[in-house]
């Protein structure tokens, strides 16, 4: 039987290209459009939570599959880039995002090839039941440079 979720964000305008976001789950921040877009630089924008939004729910898949797959994750760090693309007539949207994970997992006396196949089903995994992920229409590139440790 399927169910639903409900998540919420309230934005409230501050004056010029300033805006004020509060997120269901508690945290505040400012937010602007960014310099390119008439914004301000330094302070968190639509952007950065599109490309934020992707890139965390993929990393928490992901620990979710590592744990599926009996995997010793020891550390994970991801920079993802979002590729906008600017339409002439001003239109915008995201085409492209690709995911650079750097993935250490300990080889607990398995042979490191095994390990590292393991690792990769578990990110393919975590890209497929990423609701962002799932979510978009841009292209993903997950591009992971694991090392399993002895």
């Amino acid at each position: 039987m399927s169910r639903t979720a409900t998540y919420h964000t309230t934005v409230r305008w501050t004056g010029e290209h300033w805006g004020h976001l509060v997120m269901g789950n508690g945290p505040e921040m400012k937010f602007s459009a960014p310099p390119d877009a008439h914004g301000h630089a330094g302070v968190f924008t639509p952007e950065d939570a599109f490309v934020a939004a992707a890139n965390t729910c993929v990393m928490m898949m992901f620990i979710w599959a590592t744990e599926r797959f009996k995997l010793k994750l020891l550390s994970y760090e991801c920079r993802t880039e979002g590729t906008k693309l600017i339409e002439l007539n001003r239109t915008e949207i995201f085409t492209r995002l690709h995911f650079r994970p750097l993935i250490r997992i300990a080889a607990d006396g398995e042979p490191k090839d095994v390990i590292e196949a393991r690792a990769r089903r578990a990110l393919q995994a975590a890209q497929k039941y990423s609701l962002v992920a799932n979510s978009v229409k841009s292209e993903i590139l997950l591009e992971p440079e694991i090392s399993i440790e002895e």
